[in-house]
């Protein structure tokens, strides 16, 4: 799929649709030493997510890619599985492959999304939902989503749920790099929750 040229969308929300995408691909696997050295380079304010995103970009200079590839692990596969489990079905159920997913499945189709034929998780992973929620917002797959149907999707597929995922990374035993990635998210969380609900749509 290719990204749309020509589609313009105000600043802010080009910055939320990059926070989606980058927490997507921090969370969709382990970062190579060119993500790193971005990650490197990113600088934070005093805010709770600035402070998250100034721990990160420090860890990140300090960091192997071996070193993060092996806390992922952990983290996420294990042996047989890992630390979290970072799927709706499973936080919102108790057991993955559930209800949230053939829901998030719907809404997917009916805004013509699919699942990737390379990629084999259920797609109620949070990368996937944190990448679909910035492509939503670019319009990388169509028009940019009105703000209404932004506030419908990441209320039905991430708010009641991503918040405590990204708590538990914050706080997991073998979360070292991951844990500000789990404080940019949880506080991002925040943000959007509040947004949506100022919003008034």
């Amino acid at each position: 799929m290719n990204q749309m040229t020509g589609t313009q969308i105000p600043e802010e929300d080009r910055l939320r649709a990059d926070l989606y995408n980058f927490m997507g691909l921090i969370l969709s696997g382990p970062p190579d030493r060119m993500l790193l050295d971005q990650c490197a380079g990113l600088n934070g304010d005093d805010t709770e997510l600035g402070q998250g995103i100034a721990t990160l970009a420090k860890l990140a200079r300090l960091t192997k890619p071996a070193t993060v590839e092996a806390e992922f692990n952990r983290l996420f596969i294990g042996l047989g599985r890992g630390e979290l489990l970072p799927y709706a079905s499973y936080y919102l159920t108790g057991f993955l492959n559930e209800k949230p997913l053939a829901l998030l499945r719907q809404d997917m189709a009916a805004r013509g999304l699919a699942r990737a034929d390379t990629v084999f998780e259920p797609e109620d992973n949070i990368a996937s939902l944190m990448e679909m929620m910035g492509a939503m917002i670019a319009g990388r797959f169509g028009s940019p989503a009105t703000l209404d149907q932004q506030k419908t999707f990441f209320g039905k597929h991430i708010a009641p749920w991503a918040g405590h995922f990204f708590s538990d990374l914050e706080g997991a035993k073998t979360s070292v790099f991951y844990a500000p990635v789990g404080k940019i998210g949880r506080a991002f969380m925040e943000v959007e929750s509040e947004a949506f609900r100022l919003s008034g749509t």
